[in-house]
């Protein structure tokens, strides 16, 4: 039971970190354009394929460095000379560029990486289990993708909070007008953050690529739960973000590792169930089977209590 407990909590705070590093960036995103940017999961997913390439030439190193600048990079450009120019014609035209923003991105890749999963594989220096417990193994690689990921949110917290630039960026989010009558350039600052989001995005793709796996349909795998962690945690706030992140992270991974249905609660609890009754089936479904879906009975079930979110103060 310790050893479930254990592995459970550590897989789901490695997945919690990593919907983290993709939630941040469209938070932040969000918070200065009022637009949910759909092809935010893309940017991911070309993270993951510019480090599968990059790594073949020049190692995992410089491709982890690399690759979300590339993409980071690119999102600005997509901001800049795409985003921008349908701004002012409000936030559906946005909406519809940003989802063929990602079905464009979605048919390059195939295009030019072609359908199959890639052998983006974990690099060998970090291919070795980082302890043993009862018949279990904790990977390293997980616990350097748990590292890169706190790393990613202490620095994002010290540059929102410590420096001059993270208090402009602040303030762009609730008073853009006010801080370009102090004479700063809002739309830099917009094509700014949304190039540091989508680089962000690329580096949860470099290093979730070799677990999770390269294939052209893994922004659809992780796209769907990052808009629940961001509208859990409150639209538009960080701090929001992160909690949320942890907490559908940890809740899904313990939910998938419990192999129990209401039938075997009851049996063991000597009230037997009639097995012609109805909807019978039902009770035999175990938490395990329905783990897929948690994260959205939890985001129904947040609205209910809380429309805002855990951590929201307002809707755009």
């Amino acid at each position: 039971m310790f050893e479930l407990v254990l592995f459970s909590l550590l897989n789901g705070l490695v997945f919690g970190m990593l919907l983290f590093m993709l939630s941040s960036g469209l938070t932040l995103i969000f918070g200065m354009m009022g637009v949910l940017n759909f092809a935010h999961a893309g940017f991911y997913m070309l993270g993951a394929y510019f480090a599968y390439t990059l790594t073949g030439y020049l190692g995992f190193w410089p491709a982890l460095v690399a690759a979300p600048l590339l993409v980071g990079v690119l999102g600005a450009l997509v901001e800049r000379y795409g985003l921008r120019r349908v701004h002012r014609f409000g936030h559906v035209a946005e909406l519809i560029f940003t989802f063929g923003a990602a079905v464009v991105i979605e048919e390059v890749v195939q295009l030019a990486w072609g359908r199959p999963a890639k052998s983006y594989e974990v690099p060998e220096f970090l291919d070795f289990p980082l302890f043993r417990l009862f018949q279990g193994s904790f990977p390293a690689y997980k616990a350097f993708m748990l590292l890169i990921s706190v790393a990613i949110f202490v620095f994002l917290f010290a540059v929102l909070t410590r420096t001059r630039a993270g208090l402009i960026i602040q303030a762009s989010l609730t008073h853009p007008s006010m801080v370009a009558m102090l004479g700063h350039n809002v739309p830099r600052v917009f094509m700014v953050v949304f190039g540091i989001g989508s680089a962000l995005a690329g580096l949860a793709g470099v290093i979730a690529g070799p677990v999770l796996g390269t294939f052209p349909g893994m922004a659809q795998v992780l796209g769907s739960i990052v808009f629940v962690v961001v509208v859990i945690g409150g639209l538009g706030s960080v701090s929001g973000a992160f909690v949320a992140s942890l907490l559908i992270g940890i809740v899904q991974t313990f939910a998938v590792a419990l192999n129990i249905s209401l039938n075997s609660v009851l049996a063991a609890a000597g009230i037997p169930l009639d097995a012609q009754g109805p909807l019978h089936d039902l009770w035999k479904v175990t938490i395990a089977q329905v783990a897929p879906i948690m994260p959205y009975l939890l985001l129904v079930l947040i609205l209910i209590v809380r429309p805002t979110g855990l951590f929201g103060t307002r809707s755009r």
